[in-house]
């Protein structure tokens, strides 16, 4: 059934989840709860020679005794395994895991991937229910979760004391993964035997913010009725008050991009024509009224070094500092109930809120993303030039517009998910587990407010990336840090918006959010042939709902540059402060490190922002429009699926030519309906919405081969599938919606167009490992795979001319489109078109290497010892459709590079000390350098991001059986999110920041 889109407040469309923010309480298992305790001795005992393993290396031994009983391939992570990592949040307690890499937003880990697989390939599941968790992050990192991605941040690692990363198929295990399927469990009252209770307190440190931030966490549990019922809760709460600060340029573009590019000396003819075909006396590609630099040797190499068209410039240089600001809070609560021995009912409740708020504060150099109509390269002037590798890594320049910006968002996802699990035993040999479950996850960036001050023409700005390639040093041409020297330039300063010139001050309102519900059945039946076969079959039917919304200031592209001017009396002063300190071992000397930057919330209260209201002011209309803004047109939008699916299997443990073998086979129907609607930004707003609907034929094989006593052979095949992604992750590009787009620019024109019709990314896959348990608590293990992906999606950015783009699409993209905006000369017009198309795909090829071992076997204290490692290597080889047919018959019209967001290599690695009473552990994780986008943005071949490495630590010492002391230690590396774009030789960074290094003391107490 269809929904259409609401275009009221979303706080009046609230669904009968929202209650929820009420709950302000969450608690959550302290660390070490799940450790198994060693009871006191009776001295006149006698000695055995069982060793009991406690601690830190009981979790290991539980997690490697949990992957070698599997069938399938498996890694897992116990409770204290969890509660013991140095890590902030759930991503980070994953990434431990072999294959696994993480992304990481403001410092802190986001999204997964594993063994090369982005987050929209891997599903996961809480307590047996697929779900999903989305947040806001960073332009840089995503932005808003728009996609089917799982943002692990919204959730406290203590929540849980049992992770499992699925890496091979079955016919019971649900499809939508091509990597791997996670599934998290949260503790239950019949995980204890009787009452247990535990609570933890640390406060934490960040040495570039030098902030404390407190975290507690506690949990009790206890059964009652002779073990028949239980109740449990746990509450998890942190806060978390850091900097992020460092170098971003959005991206780089060729300098002859903007209108030709820069203006000339006198009397000289600029090297690439106009894109909007000036001739005779602006041939020169100089804007009206910029002086023109005399016709010297010197200024016309400048000009010819900086302008040339295989150069790529920064098109946004700037300095930055992001404040966040975050509380998480998390709960869960169960209740079981075992009314026989062969009943059990269970009742789950896991309640998370992530509140946050970001203020970005830059300052950047305008001009040289934009046009002649907006202030841009055709009023520069070089002045000096140097050029590396097709980089303008030296430039100094007059006639430069500069802009400080202050950016406040203030985000907050409440993710609420229940679930009623009934488990009964028809007879011996036949069992029954029904499953019905409602998640949903709530995001709202309530507030998403800009504003600017400017400077028009400053001269003298320079930039300089010789021997700072991602912290260049730049010079303003100015003194930043003194108010006299910025502007309010508001519309009175002209006539109309379209007469002033650049820069214009602005005020941008831009709320936004999306919220996310999944709805789940299942009834899974196993049945007992004999000792030897079972059977398993079963169903599950699910709904998938995303409701996403956008609300933007005023009327039109100028609406958010209507401002009003100062009343008499107000200075830039007072709408004005002073950011100090910035750079602090980061930007090269000379680099400024204060500048003005605007007082959002002395602006807000001058001029009532706020109001969703006309004040009756020139530039002071501040209502909020949804559909009826072309801008945030494409903001909105409703995706609905229905998934239904049954599966027969069956499972043996046989001997086979004296080798027990253990595995499953069987195959999973999968039928997709899909509804999705929103709204076009051309034809003046108008509703589309399109259908799609598919079959998957799923089967697999999972087989272990116990070789001997202790090495174990596993093999699996399997064909999945993974659906379509609905928003790019990096670029928020649409993928499934049907809307299209349409932009007119003298720079160029832009289109788009959403498919509905895309067929799922689907795979054949085959994995091997073989595992040798050498020795108590001991692994070494070798496992390899390779994916066949026959269908893959990606976005294609394609020219066209207006009249072929017509063609496609009479409606959205009618002539007289063209005809009636100035800017668009004509049907032969070149347009930029960006759409989601499936293409042939590739393979992806890889093997992991893990080894786990204490070393008991090493003389006194050097027993104590021990360690994790984990090596992953991963190939693929991706064909990306560059031509307009996709046709694979057509190879010229593909290139092949690496999958998107596979790292070709990954390592994690642990070394640990576990004494009588001091433990202490130190975890490296290294992620190599992978692409972000192919191809990229702004005619770069490619986007990616540089190579991580992380460095933990922890210790603890025990002062008594029930109090433990704390340390933690993390990012010790303070590593960088370095972002770059460009070619394979040319890699210009895009992004260099860093959030510092994180240290946490406290205490843990268990009773």
């Amino acid at each position: 059934m269809m929904q259409a889109i609401q275009t009221g407040p979303r706080a009046l469309r609230r669904t009968l989840f929202a209650g929820a923010s009420g709950l302000a309480v969450a608690l959550s298992l302290g660390a070490g709860v799940a450790a198994a305790q060693t009871p006191p001795q009776d001295p006149q005992a006698d000695q055995v020679d069982e060793v009991v393993v406690t601690g830190f290396r009981s979790s290991l031994a539980s997690a490697l005794n949990i992957k070698r009983s599997e069938t399938d391939m498996v890694d897992a992570i116990s409770a204290e395994d969890i509660a013991d990592f140095p890590d902030l949040n759930l991503a980070e307690s994953i990434q431990r895991i072999p294959g696994v890499s993480i992304d990481r937003d403001a410092g802190e880990g986001r999204s997964l991937t594993v063994r090369g697989l982005s987050a929209d390939f891997t599903r996961t599941r809480i307590n047996g229910m697929e779900a999903q968790a989305t947040t806001g992050g960073t332009d840089s990192s995503g932005g808003a979760n728009r996609g089917r991605g799982f943002d692990f941040n919204i959730f406290a690692s203590e929540l849980f004391n049992n992770i499992r990363v699925r890496k091979t198929q079955a016919a019971s295990i649900e499809e939508g993964s091509l990597g791997a399927t996670i599934d998290l469990q949260t503790t239950r009252p019949f995980d204890y035997d009787g009452f247990r209770a535990a609570a933890s307190a640390q406060y934490g440190y960040n040495d570039l913010s030098e902030t404390w931030d407190p975290r507690f966490a506690a949990l009790i549990s206890d059964t009652f009725m002779d073990g028949k019922f239980g109740v449990l809760a746990s509450l998890a709460y942190s806060e978390r008050n850091l900097f992020e600060e460092g170098f971003s340029s959005v991206r780089w573009e060729r300098a002859t991009q903007q209108n030709g590019g820069f203006c000339s000396p006198v009397g000289v003819a600029p090297q690439t024509p106009s894109n909007n075909g000036t001739t005779g006396a602006n041939a020169a590609n100089c804007a009206t009224g910029v002086p023109r630099l005399p016709n010297t040797p010197d200024n016309v190499a400048a000009y010819q070094t900086a302008n040339q068209a295989d150069v790529f410039i920064p098109r946004l240089p700037r300095y930055g500092r992001l404040v966040h600001e975050q509380e998480r809070t998390g709960f869960t609560g169960s209740v079981q109930f075992r009314p026989t021995d062969r009943t059990t009912v269970s009742y789950d409740l896991l309640y998370s809120n992530l509140d946050s708020t970001r203020q970005e504060n830059f300052l950047e150099a305008l001009s040289f993303s934009r046009n002649r109509d907006n202030g841009g390269q055709p009023q520069i002037t070089v002045l000096e030039a140097e050029v590396e590798n097709g980089a303008l890594v030296y430039g100094r320049f007059n006639n430069v517009d500069i802009r400080t910006e202050q950016r406040f968002d203030h985000l907050k996802t409440e993710y609420t998910q229940h679930g009623l699990t009934l488990d009964h035993e028809f007879s011996d040999r036949f069992r029954m587990r029904g499953y019905i479950g409602r998640a949903v996850s709530d995001f709202d960036n309530d507030v998403q407010t800009t504003v600017t001050l400017d400077v028009q023409n400053a001269q003298g700005f320079s930039w300089d990336f010789r021997g700072n390639p991602d912290t260049p040093l730049i010079d303003w041409g100015f003194d930043v840090a003194d108010p006299a020297n910025w502007q309010w330039r508001d519309v009175s300063l002209g006539t109309t918006v379209a007469s002033m010139s650049a820069p214009r001050s602005e005020i941008r309102i831009r709320p936004q959010g999306v919220e996310n519900t999944f709805e789940s059945a299942q009834l899974d039946f196993s049945y007992d042939l004999n000792d030897r076969f079972t059977l398993l079959f079963g169903g599950n039917w699910k709904t998938y709902e995303s409701d996403a919304y956008e609300f933007r200031r005023g009327l039109g592209s100028d609406g958010e540059l209507l401002v009003p001017g100062l009343p008499g009396g107000v200075t830039v002063a007072d709408i004005s402060t002073l950011l100090t300190g910035y750079g602090r071992g980061l930007v090269p000397s000379g680099s400024a490190t204060s500048w003005v930057i605007p007082d959002l919330n002395a602006i807000a209260d001058l001029f009532d922002i706020y109001c969703n209201c006309d004040t009756g002011v020139p530039g002071g209309d501040f209502r909020l429009y949804t559909i009826e803004n072309g801008s945030s047109r494409g903001g909105n939008r409703f995706v609905k699926e229905e998934d239904a699916a049954y599966y027969i299997q069956a499972d043996f443990d046989l001997d086979l030519m004296g080798f027990r073998t253990r595995g499953n086979v069987g195959v999973r129907q999968v039928n997709t309906k899909l509804y999705a609607e929103g709204y076009s930004s051309t034809g003046g707003g108008t509703l589309v919405y399109g259908t799609n609907e598919y079959d998957d034929t799923l089967p697999s094989m999972n087989l272990a081969i116990d070789l001997t006593d202790d090495l174990v052979f596993r093999f699996g095949a399997a064909k999945v599938m993974a659906r379509p992604s609905i928003n790019s992750s990096l670029s928020g590009a649409n993928f499934l919606v049907p809307t299209t787009s349409l932009a007119f620019a003298a720079s160029g024109h832009t289109a788009s167009i959403g498919n509905v019709e895309l067929e799922p990314y689907r795979a054949k896959t085959i994995d091997l490992s073989l595992e040798w348990y050498f020795a108590p608590e001991s692994l070494l293990s070798f496992a390899w795979f390779t994916k066949d992906i026959d269908t893959y999606l990606q976005l294609r950015r394609q020219f066209y001319t207006y009249a072929e783009l017509t063609a496609l699409n009479p409606v959205a993209f009618a002539p007289e489109l063209c005809t009636n905006n100035a800017l668009c000369s004509g049907p032969t017009d070149q347009v930029q078109l960006t759409q989601a198309v499936n293409t042939p795909g590739g393979d992806l090829t890889g093997f992991e290497i893990s080894y786990q071992q204490p070393f008991t076997f090493l003389p006194g204290f050097w027993s104590d010892f021990g360690v994790l490692l984990n090596y992953t290597k991963v190939e693929s080889d991706i064909a990306y459709c560059l031509s307009v047919d996709c046709d694979p018959a057509n190879p010229a019209g593909f290139i092949v590079n690496d999958m998107v967001g596979l790292s070709p290599t990954a390592y994690n690695g642990t070394l640990y000390y576990e004494g009588d009473r001091f433990s202490a552990r130190v975890s490296a994780a290294y992620r190599d350098a992978y692409l972000q986008q192919v191809p990229g943005r702004n005619n770069n071949a490619l986007e990616g991001k540089q190579e991580t490495l992380t460095v933990d630590a922890s210790a603890s010492y025990e002062l008594s059986d029930s109090v433990i002391l704390t340390f933690e230690a993390l990012n010790l590396t303070d590593a960088e999110n370095h972002q770059w774009v460009g070619d394979d030789d040319r890699q210009s960074t895009s992004v260099y920041h860093h959030t510092g290094r994180q240290y946490f003391v406290g205490a843990r107490y268990r009773f």
